[in-house]
């Protein structure tokens, strides 16, 4: 590499999804490497409505590591990023491209910094596991980059070190985390349970709260359960064993009822150990389990996982009813993501929401209660892939020749 000019740079690009949890994570065994006190199994969300792209760049002209993550440059000195980038390093292998005449052996990547530029197509800071998709994605992109020869379940316990949710990433459809037994996490890995063609009629509706409702930090907060929790114990040992056996049953069986009872009864009881004592957005009751799921993650956001597209357009008319935009507000950036539910629907603009009519359960002598402005947005996805190499330059968020975002 040395004999070589200084003024190459060779560039991977990759997207990676972020998924929900329907069984949780919460707690952990070992803070530094991220190991957690139970299972927890995940659906992978569409790409094409939530992931993260990550471009990486190597050159011998580079003097550190920089990353740039939705355009502004942070720092890559926090410990969780050092992990990931030391275990890629050192699993690398030699790498040759004829075609640029660069030729870097297992030892050079030691030697070679790399620039890292990720971008999130969702808002980072809606709540919406944006660092599982993001440390995913920096995993993966560096391995592909690296020449890494280790399939994506050894790369999952890698990413677990940035964030432990990051792990259940590098699969679609529906992944589980097992926490493992080893005290140095080689066996706390991600599996793949079935792929997103598996159950592929589900429709996910995710409710984003006005970001006026900060969320709480999950690393903090799961210090906090393990160390004060009378309940986090018997949840972890006793509760979750039970419901990943069941939970991985209905998802092989497609058995919807009890999908959505295990969903429902997980993040009811998560937020229970958490102390969490937000209201949700909406009551269901037990009949509401045999059409739609709910579930929420460490933060005010809803998601409602639908058996199929026809009880996904009779939710998706329930919430824009009781949760309409603000009369200035253009649809389409109010419901995103798979719009074709709204057609679905029957609305085509902010007229065809006011006129909804209350739905049926709603008593006629019982005034029908709306709040007005307090979702930002309604996202529309599916289960979907896992992680893909980009071979379109075009998509690269680093410029070629220099190695600096574009």
């Amino acid at each position: 590499m040395a004999e070589q000019s200084e003024k190459w740079v060779l560039m991977v690009t990759a997207q990676t999804p972020t998924n929900i949890a329907v069984i949780k994570y919460w707690g952990k065994r070992d803070e530094n490497l991220i190991l957690a006190i139970n299972d927890s199994i995940s659906v992978t969300l569409d790409p094409a409505h939530l992931c993260t792209t990550t471009t990486i760049a190597v050159s011998p002209s580079f003097n550190q590591d920089r990353m740039w993550l939705n355009g502004k440059e942070i720092s890559l000195a926090g410990g969780r990023y050092q992990s990931c980038l030391r275990e890629i390093r050192a699993r690398a292998s030699d790498v040759e491209d004829e075609k640029k005449g660069i030729k870097i052996t297992k030892n050079d990547w030691q030697n070679l910094h790399v620039h890292v530029a990720s971008y999130n197509n969702f808002p980072t800071a809606a709540g919406l596991a944006s660092s599982a998709a993001g440390f995913a994605c920096l995993v993966f992109s560096l391995a592909k980059l690296m020449n890494v020869q280790e399939d994506n379940g050894r790369l999952s316990a890698i990413a677990r070190q940035g964030s432990g949710s990051a792990c259940r990433s590098l699969y679609g459809g529906f992944v589980k985390w097992v926490m493992g037994k080893e005290e140095n996490g080689s066996d706390s890995i991600a599996v793949p349970l079935v792929d997103e063609k598996h159950w592929d009629e589900l429709v996910i509706i995710i409710a984003v709260v006005s970001s006026r409702q900060k969320e709480t930090s999950s690393t903090s907060g799961m210090r906090e359960t393990v160390e004060t929790s009378a309940l986090i114990e018997h949840r972890a040992k006793e509760v979750v064993p039970k419901r990943i056996i069941q939970m991985e049953e209905a998802i092989q069986n497609r058995d919807f009822p009890t999908f959505a009872q295990l969903t429902c009864a997980d993040s009811n009881q998560f937020h229970a150990v958490c102390m969490d004592t937000s209201p949700p957005i909406f009551y269901m009751n037990d009949t509401s389990h045999r059409q739609v799921a709910y579930t929420f993650d460490a933060g005010p956001n809803a998601v409602m996982i639908s058996r199929n597209r026809k009880a996904a357009t009779l939710m998706l008319q329930r919430l824009l009813f009781h949760f309409p935009p603000n009369s200035d507000t253009d649809l389409n950036s109010y419901v995103i993501g798979d719009k074709s539910i709204l057609k679905d629907a029957g609305i085509q603009d902010i007229k065809d929401v006011e006129a909804l009519p209350p739905p049926p359960e709603i008593k006629d002598k019982v005034p029908a209660q709306k709040y007005k402005g307090e979702i930002s947005y309604f996202i529309c996805t599916r289960p979907g892939r896992g992680p893909v190499l980009l071979t379109d330059e075009s998509q690269a968020l680093l410029n070629p020749e220099t190695g600096l975002p574009k």
